[in-house]
């Protein structure tokens, strides 16, 4: 019994600012994986809506396919993108790879901050227009398809860059950041 607790005491790293028991850095790393595939999930959602949007069958299905995008799509993704960066901020700052010590987490911190950030200014702004394109197709209206005709780029764009992530947080590749004296 004594070696079994003695294995759940860990000290806590000398590198970390923030240390982590193993019990609370095992919590963060699932929410912080689930965050990230619940994000992931959503992007696949999008590009499913969008391609509905663009090529399904009848106006009905394709006007609420872009509604659905509309109405659902942005707060879910920004709260799983927030999510993900939270948990990573507490990693970072809890274990040996800290924020900017390693090159694979830098980097995936700025794929972060990106994908957020355009989540709020490029996809939320222009989603009125596509609840209203979807009203118009829904009604059997013939709105002109370049009003939507970029939807196509945030899951791919968005799809890449977390697939990279993802690459990244396994393979962990490049080394130490190098701090110029």
């Amino acid at each position: 019994m004594a070696a079994q607790e003695a294995q759940t005491v860990r000290a806590p790293s000398p590198t970390a600012r923030l240390p982590l028991g193993r019990g609370w850095r095992r919590a963060t790393l699932i929410v912080h994986i689930v965050s990230a595939g619940a994000w992931i999930g959503i992007d696949v959602i999008v590009a499913v809506l969008v391609l509905t949007g663009r090529y399904g069958g009848s106006g009905d299905v394709r006007g609420l396919a872009y509604r659905a995008l509309a109405t659902f799509v942005v707060w879910p993704m920004l709260t799983s993108g927030l999510v993900c960066l939270a948990s990573g901020v507490v990693l970072g700052l809890g274990t040996k790879w800290g924020l900017l010590r390693y090159w694979w987490v830098a980097i995936k911190l700025t794929l972060n901050l990106i994908l957020c950030s355009l989540i709020l200014v490029a996809l939320q702004p222009g989603m009125g227009e596509v609840d209203d394109y979807g009203r118009t197709l829904a009604a059997g209206g013939a709105p002109d398809p370049g009003r939507v005709s970029d939807l196509f780029y945030p899951p791919a764009v968005s799809l890449t860059a977390l697939t990279l992530a993802t690459v990244l947080a396994v393979t962990k590749p490049w080394g130490r950041v190098r701090r110029r004296g």
